[in-house]
């Protein structure tokens, strides 16, 4: 054990003591809130991010905003597409037929009349 208190051991016990001293100050400082100190005994506040949290906050109220919107058009397109009587190859026949256009559709089938 007298090995250890001589020559370059204490050097090396002194250096993790105090290594472990300041990384407990620091770790306790941290948990409660207070500045955090460096290797050189200087201060680190804790950044003052209210600004960016009410940014991301108002951000993210106009995200919902926006996802209820389409959320009340996705509502609407299916009712349309769900309503009775609602037959989008009668439509599209419609189309193909309307010759008010002045370009008639071919597509190959004749009709029989």
């Amino acid at each position: 054990m007298e090995d250890l208190f001589s020559g370059p051991g204490i050097v090396v016990l002194i250096i993790a003591l105090t290594t472990g001293g300041w990384l407990i100050n620091n770790w306790i400082r941290a948990k409660h809130g207070y500045d955090l100190e460096d290797e050189w005994g200087g201060k680190t506040s804790r950044a003052d991010k209210s600004a960016e949290i009410e940014g991301l906050r108002g951000e993210n109220a106009k995200l919902v905003q926006r996802l209820d919107d389409h959320a009340e058009r996705l509502k609407v397109l299916e009712k349309i597409v769900t309503e009775r009587g609602y037959s989008l190859s009668d439509e599209i026949e419609a189309l193909r037929r309307d010759e008010s256009s002045g370009v008639p559709l071919d597509t190959g089938k004749r009709e029989s009349v």
